[in-house]
């Protein structure tokens, strides 16, 4: 039974996501995002669904940029909103909304790039009937949100 608690402790404790992970970075700052594409209001609510993301997970502070260790920069690059799938009569059952991001998360004191993406992107689909273009816009963006979170704070 000891054997196995152990095995379990050290088996478990090669993932931690405690900002020591971090090397030392506790704080952050999440800048208005850029927005490349002619969809209003995406990068304001892209950067407001980050910023609440990252205050409800905890692991890092959000902060104004002056006192941040490090800071999420990024750029909505594009936003497509395209028929997914047809019903029996070729007409349009479903959408999907793709949005893609450029990232960085960057380290502050020693101007060193934490991790860089080009064209990260989600989706959302939504259907036609019962649903708006909105709808699949929220699914893509708490998608994207989920990754950039989880590739900030647990890097894997």
């Amino acid at each position: 039974m000891a054997v196995a608690a152990l095995m379990l402790t050290v088996s478990c404790g090669v993932y931690t996501f405690s900002p020591s992970a971090l090397g030392g970075i506790k704080t952050m700052a999440i800048p208005l995002f850029e927005n490349r594409t002619s969809e209003g209001g995406l990068s304001e609510d892209l950067t407001d669904r980050l910023s609440r993301a990252f205050v409800d997970d905890n692991t890092l502070r959000v902060v104004p940029e002056s006192r941040a260790d490090a800071v999420l920069r990024g750029a909505v690059i594009s936003y497509t909103l395209e028929a997914y799938t047809y019903d029996e009569n070729e007409v349009v059952s479903e959408y999907i909304v793709r949005v893609a991001v450029d990232m960085g998360f960057y380290e502050k004191k020693n101007a060193k790039t934490i991790w860089e993406e080009k064209s990260m992107s989600n989706w959302g689909t939504y259907n036609s009937v019962s649903e708006t273009e909105f709808d699949g816009k929220e699914r893509a963006l708490n998608k994207l949100v989920e990754d950039i979170l989880n590739k900030t704070v647990k890097g894997w």
